[in-house]
């Protein structure tokens, strides 16, 4: 181990750290105190609700925990989205898993809580995975109703999921453990089974204040919509629980009686673990996103056996493609190669750039995958498209919708694993969050933006200076670094993985040994819904 090595990795370790840190502080959710208020009501939080859930030291993975992270302060925050949604498994069954917390703003919706609900039905319509709906939700947060109520992606997208799924065959379980009211009340009626909590769960259009405010009748919201009501008087629920636990063994008695799926069939045999070691990933990434690395030592240190049967290895060397094994699973994997590499006229290659032979290989490749029944797994560190008289009289345009083309037209399951720069054009033809990659997650060291923090800042200056002067401001030039530092600031701030978590355009930020858990996981998850379309890529110009 060299000295660079080991700076490397104390930074990745630090940052990790760092990332930890901010989970425990969202996985409290509305804090200690309110938790406690739960409990004093007979009544676990969403996470213990989770943990009970689900089958006891098995893999899970969690959609969104960093959703809402800095959003909201003038309205006290909504940690984690105010909801919980996990992969996991319930009596050996692979399934989403959605609770709300009532422990943040009693669980109302806020807008990236409608977003973050969206996702979790999407990834369970994308893979055909069962989900299970644990409510306990006051409904729209009604200070913001006009961003989570009337368009599309909003709340009532949510009931119309339910309906598309079930039609789809996929099994929906709810169970309600707290409130669940007014429009959010068909959510679990319109799910295939609804267990209620007695004396906890209450589900009605209009709670006893609104009934006696709109029809003047006074009824208190247990005889309203409690579990007598609904389970020996309207028929609305199915199961009466008498608290959290017996609920939620209910839903694992539900589960275990399941039958088997119809599978995709993908590829899989006995896991081995990478030969070289995977921690070593922490020194071999570079503690600045501006140095080279070899990203094939990256690979090495995720895929079974450290083996990676590389394509058209001396062709197109700035993107990597080839195929492996993780956690027993084929895979065709894509990745930017940082390393300075030569072509064969002998002109140097500047990692992270794609050039147009490059693009040419990746395209043919995804090709490939897609005849083969392969997964594909696309690994970010791009700085984007190689710019210049030369590639644009070489076509790179077209080499690049090429790649975009066949990357977009694909039919197998993909999943998208950003190490590092994702830039541009770069993030697109990479399989960035607009191309539905099945899975989508960050490493720490991650960067998303149309461009690069230091190129950005410097167009933006030139913007604002030309209009300063344009009504007759004197520029100096401490003047412009000023300007330059205070816009640099506020880019580099919209490219964090943090900042993109927030606003789920990643599903999480992982600690870059968890990244075959999350392929692994999502693979089984694809498996689930067989290939139903043949692969066509449409128009691509030779």
């Amino acid at each position: 181990m060299n000295l660079e090595f080991n700076k490397n990795e104390d930074v990745m370790r630090r940052m990790i750290s760092a990332m930890n840190k901010r989970l425990e502080k969202i996985h409290e959710g509305g804090g200690k105190a309110r938790a406690e208020k739960e409990h004093e009501k007979g009544k676990l939080t969403a996470r213990e609700r989770i943990a009970m859930l689900i089958d006891k030291d098995s893999k899970t993975i969690e959609i969104g925990a960093f959703a809402g992270e800095g959003m909201y302060a003038e309205h006290g925050g909504c940690p984690a989205g105010g909801v919980v949604i996990v992969i996991g498994y319930v009596s050996g069954r692979q399934c989403v898993i959605v609770a709300n917390d009532a422990t943040v703003k009693a669980g109302a919706w806020f807008p990236i809580t409608g977003k973050k609900n969206l996702r979790a039905q999407e990834i369970a319509m994308e893979n055909r995975l069962p989900i299970i709906y644990l409510v306990d939700s006051a409904g729209v947060y009604l200070p913001m109703q006009d961003e989570i109520f009337p368009d599309k992606e909003h709340f009532g997208r949510i009931f119309r999921n339910n309906a598309i799924m079930s039609g789809m065959g996929i099994i929906q379980v709810s169970a309600i453990m707290g409130s669940c009211v007014a429009g959010g009340a068909y959510l679990p009626i319109m799910s295939d089974e609804a267990l209620i909590v007695n004396k906890t769960g209450t589900i009605f259009l209009a709670g006893s204040y609104l009934v006696k405010a709109a029809i003047g009748e006074d009824i208190d919201n247990e005889t309203l919509g409690g579990a007598t009501t609904h389970c020996e008087i309207s028929g609305v629920t199915d199961y009466k629980c008498e608290n959290d636990e017996s609920c939620l063994k209910e839903i694992r008695k539900i589960f275990s009686k399941i039958g088997d799926y119809d599978k995709a069939g993908f590829d899989r045999i006995k896991p081995t673990l990478p030969k070289k070691d995977p921690k070593e990933i922490y020194g071999i990434f570079p503690d600045s996103k501006e140095k080279p690395y070899d990203m094939l030592e990256i690979i090495h240190r995720l895929v079974d056996d450290s083996e990676f049967d590389e394509y058209k290895a001396g062709y197109g060397k700035s993107i990597l493609c080839g195929l492996a094994r993780i956690d027993g699973w084929a895979v065709g994997i894509v990745a930017n190669q940082r390393k300075v590499v030569k072509s064969k006229k002998g002109e140097m290659q500047f990692g992270g750039v794609i050039y147009s032979d490059s693009a040419d290989k990746a395209a043919r490749f995804i090709m490939n995958c897609n005849q083969k029944k392969i997964p594909l797994v696309f690994m970010h560190d791009v700085t984007g498209f190689m710019v210049g008289s030369r590639s644009e009289h070489g076509g790179i345009i077209k080499d690049g919708a090429k790649m975009v083309n066949a990357m977009s037209n694909s039919v197998v399951p993909k999943f998208t694993i950003i190490i590092g720069n994702s830039y541009g054009a770069g993030n697109y033809a990479m399989c960035g969050k607009a191309y539905d990659p099945r899975l989508i997650v960050a490493w720490p060291t991650a960067n998303i933006a149309v461009m690069g923090g230091a190129q950005a800042a410097k167009v933006l200056l030139q913007i604002q200076v030309a209009s300063l002067k344009a009504k007759g401001e004197k520029i100096t030039p401490e003047d412009e670094a000023k300007h330059l530092k205070l816009i640099t600031e506020r880019y580099e701030s919209q490219t964090t993985p943090y900042y993109n978590a927030a606003r789920l355009i990643v599903d999480a930020i992982i600690d870059p040994l968890d990244t075959r858990t999350w392929i692994t996981m999502g693979i089984e998850a694809a498996n689930h819904s067989p290939i139903t379309k043949a692969y066509n890529v449409g128009v691509i110009q030779a």
